[in-house]
């Protein structure tokens, strides 16, 4: 069950690496009633101390958050280095700004996409947070993007957590 402390929990090294009396991104913790139907995503285009991009996919109450150096890719040959980096809080969908020089991720953060997502292998009738869970913690992430730009299958799989998109995956 998600509540206040879990989500404190979960945002612990988040929170270790920010001084929010500096930096505008929100300390996060609050649970975020979910607006419409499906789990959701976004990626963010960071330009930090190196431009890469932000994949976050809301699970458990936080958004699970990869660092992806070259950004997706819609070509399903391509595959792309994506590192697991910390939660961050649902309050991030919405984040852009100047990330203040010198604080943690310093640079400018835009949201470049967005969207819903789901479980790409949903039997019946499974929780998809449920399934979502259970395939992070074997590491074999595979999801369908509902985005503006990202449509399709994409799989964070270990290890090394690299993104591709299925052969499959067009919609």
């Amino acid at each position: 069950m998600t509540t206040p402390a879990t989500i404190g929990r979960k945002l612990t090294e988040y929170r270790r690496k920010r001084d929010f009396g500096i930096t505008a991104e929100p300390r996060g913790g609050m649970i975020v009633p979910r607006l419409g139907r499906g789990l959701t995503f976004i990626v963010q285009k960071h330009a930090a101390t190196h431009l890469h991009y932000d994949l976050r996919l809301e699970l458990g109450g936080v958004m699970k958050s990869w660092a992806v150096p070259k950004g997706p890719s819609l070509d399903p040959a391509a595959r792309r280095l994506a590192v697991e980096v910390e939660d961050h809080p649902m309050e991030y969908n919405t984040f852009e700004g100047v990330i203040p020089r010198g604080e943690y991720g310093g640079g400018t953060v835009m949201l470049w996409d967005r969207g819903t997502y789901e479980p790409e292998d949903l039997a019946g009738d499974d929780d998809p947070e449920r399934v979502l869970r259970r395939a992070f913690h074997r590491g074999r992430l595979t999801v369908r993007l509902y985005g503006e730009r990202l449509r399709g299958v994409f799989s964070p799989c270990a290890p090394g957590w690299m993104t591709a998109r299925s052969r499959n995956g067009s919609s």
